[in-house]
């Protein structure tokens, strides 16, 4: 065998790089780094890929040390050498390695120190990856092709020798780090839930129904699932990402839908008159957790899971809907999402590891939790859209609140031109500017894009400006404030002020004569006109909800001469004031007056206003010498006093006011606890009258 100093300098050169062990080391984790790296890219997400994602990532940086040191001792040793087609490739090559390098190292940081990682860098990294795989499989390809064509030199059969121990030292490290990635795979599983019924559930209580009726909610499954599955929402708001969301969603209606402290009480009332199973047509929209884990059957503590009951409609119990129906009563499917590596873990170590994974890894977070369908009012109408069926009510079919066929009648639906039309989200979840949610920004919505750094706002702002503060949640107070404004108009929605007029949402106006005769009788009427809101006002359950219009006529010494809709110390609305609600009734016309809605068949009474519609209040004012007065008829006729003598001006105040909460339910609801529901002034007016003297003169 001849001396290996006979070798020409560039093969003494290439056996020595052949035979390096950091060579064969740098070489086998940039091969690891890449296999994994195509897994992570073209296999199903799975826990093996997670676990990929992780060593991937600590592996990288490791291997920037001996990377740097190869890369500087390769390029010393092969500078002065003529460029021949294997070094233009490795010069190639060197360059993809060092974007692709930059590119990680950034992805990196997104994902430990941001809020996501930007699909530049993602798609820079997978570019400069298969780049790699190209030049630099040429590069050392190439030269062990060209040994096989030079065997019978010595120099050649040497070389031969060192590249096939570097590429079994090479697959080596790689095999290495594959088995760390398998063995964790092993040891590391995510959390496992345990998607049963408890052992007395009843399964099918409704015949056929399935095991979640009379809710019309399923899931994908058609059996349990764990409440662990959809809960956490917490971790959504710590993780950076979604905190401003969270912190919208915290005091909102849907957070609180399952705490809320009616809803409670009538479950109590109805789980105890008709079974606990009866309330499962309630949960699938107020506490689908508690649902979906089984827990509305007998023997659970107010019906509901720990954690249904804290979150109500949570973060994954929106979002995890992957069907719809405009039927109502809840009728959704829903699936359970595959959690990330250490998100229902406990400790920071484990918060740190799943935050990581779903930004630097996320196909999987925003495939199952981001869908169009999601911005169609369709979706909303899942649940915004109630009625009882004969297996609530043992009579037939009646319809509730049904805030979506509303919208779709009315005047802000327009298919004809959809830029005409106004849609749930753009009302209710209007933008909010300086969004640092990874979320911002909207290529489908026609009013937005991509980098409009906004985001839609999850307060889902409505009529409830009552509970946030009674139960004392986190920010209560700020969300109540805002439902005053959204209820008076006042909450300004920039992105539809082109479509959506200013004021009042309902606003009111005073028709009253300018001057009346003392000893006459006027009339007073009030007009009332649903101008900006989206279906009927009011809406909601209004055996619960009341909206209601107040008068009163003032003379000039401040002396009230008239009144209609003032509330007394007992917190209870006048007899006779103009009232926007419902009184609906039972099988044997007695009314529903506890929210008790399983017993409904029809209502007596309804005053709502289709959106665009008016009502009138009317008054008729009476004085003594004209008639005596008489007790106020149903058509809202009042009759009220005048002195004869009556001299100066009148001056009438007209109010709209509004509370979520009937006084006589809280009462039943909460007994001697003096609680009562805040009112709202929608909107107001004022007329001043002119009183004359009579014809026929008066006293001074």
């Amino acid at each position: 065998m001849p001396e290996e100093s006979a070798f020409h300098p560039l093969e003494e050169e290439s056996l020595r790089g052949w035979r390096s062990g950091l060579a064969r080391a740098t070489t086998g984790l940039a091969l690891f780094l890449t296999l994994t790296g195509l897994t992570i890219l073209l296999l199903p997400f799975s826990v093996f890929n997670q676990h990929a994602v992780v060593v991937h990532t600590l592996v990288g940086l490791i291997w920037l040390l001996p990377l740097l040191a190869y890369s500087l001792r390769h390029l010393r040793a092969y500078w002065s050498f003529p460029l021949t087609q294997v070094k233009f490739s490795g010069w190639i090559g060197g360059l993809l390695l060092l974007v692709c390098t930059i590119s990680g190292l950034v992805l990196t940081a997104q994902a430990v120190f941001g809020t996501r990682t930007t699909a530049l860098w993602r798609n820079t990294h997978i570019v400069t990856t298969f780049g790699l795989v190209f030049f630099l499989g040429h590069h050392l390809v190439l030269p062990a092709w060209r040994l096989r064509r030079r065997r019978a030199v010595a120099a050649a059969a040497a070389i031969g020798r060192a590249a096939r121990a570097f590429g079994l030292a090479t697959g080596a490290w790689t095999l290495a780090g594959l088995a760390v990635v398998a063995g964790l795979t092993q040891a590391i599983r995510p959390h496992e839930f345990r998607n049963e019924f408890p052992e007395s559930y009843d399964l099918d209580p409704y015949g056929g129904k399935g095991p979640f009726a009379p809710s019309l909610a399923r899931t994908r499954s058609g059996g349990a699932y764990d409440a662990a599955s959809l809960s956490g929402s917490e971790g959504c708001g710590s993780s950076r990402c979604h905190e401003q969301i969270y912190r919208e969603w915290l005091p909102s209606a849907h957070r609180y839908s399952s705490m809320d402290a009616g809803f409670q009480k009538i479950q109590s009332v109805m789980a105890a008159q008709n079974g606990a199973d009866s309330t499962r047509y309630c949960a699938g929209c107020h506490d689908p957790i508690s649902l979906f884990s089984g827990t509305k059957f007998i023997g659970v503590e107010e019906l509901s899971a720990l954690d249904g009951y804290r979150e109500g409609i949570s973060c994954l119990a929106c979002h995890a809907i992957e069907e719809t129906d405009i039927k109502g009563n809840a009728n959704y499917v829903i699936h359970q999402p595959q959690r990330y590596l250490g998100e229902l873990g406990e400790g920071p170590a484990a918060k740190f590891v799943s935050d990581f994974l779903i930004r630097a890894y996320p196909k999987q977070h925003v495939a199952t939790l981001s869908r169009r369908m999601f911005k169609a009012p369709e979706f909303c109408a899942a649940c915004h859209k109630q009625f009882i069926d004969e297996e609530v009510n043992q009579v037939g079919w009646v319809q509730l609140q049904n805030q979506y066929d509303n919208w779709k009648s009315s005047r802000w639906h327009d298919p004809a031109d959809p830029s005409r039309t106004l849609e749930c989200r753009e009302c209710h979840m209007p933008l909010v500017a300086d969004s640092r949610d990874p979320a911002a920004g909207d290529t489908v919505d026609p009013n937005r894009s991509a980098d409009d750094g906004k985001h839609r706002s999850h307060r889902f702002l409505g009529g409830n400006q009552y509970m946030p503060v009674l139960l004392d949640l986190e920010g209560g107070e700020e969300h109540a404030a805002l439902v005053e404004d959204w209820l008076r108009g006042e909450y300004p929605v920039p992105e539809i002020a082109d479509r959506w007029s200013e004021g009042p949402a309902v606003p009111i106006a005073i028709q009253a004569p300018a001057e009346v005769e003392a000893g006459s009788t006027f009339p007073l009427k009030v007009r009332l006109l649903n101008n900006k809101v989206g279906h009927d006002f009011p809406t909601g359950p209004l055996d619960i909800i009341q909206a209601w219009v107040e008068v009163e006529v003032v003379d000039d010494q401040g002396r009230v001469v008239f009144h209609s809709g003032t509330v007394d110390e007992q917190h209870f609305v006048e007899t006779g004031s103009f009232m926007l609600k419902a009184e609906p009734v039972d099988r044997y016309g007695n009314l529903i007056d506890r929210h008790n809605l399983w017993e409904m068949v029809g209502v007596r009474f309804k005053r709502s206003m289709f959106p665009g519609a008016e009502e009138l209040a009317e008054y008729d004012i009476a004085c003594p010498g004209v008639g005596q007065p008489q007790p106020p008829p149903a058509d809202q006729e009042l009759a009220v006093e005048l002195p004869p003598a009556a001299r100066g001006e009148l001056t009438v105040r007209a109010r709209l006011n509004y509370r979520k909460f009937d006084q006589y339910l809280l009462n039943f609801a909460f007994p001697d606890s003096g609680l009562t529901s805040p009112i709202t002034v929608l909107a107001s007016d004022e007329a001043t009258i002119r009183v004359r003297p009579p014809a026929g003169g008066g006293q001074d």
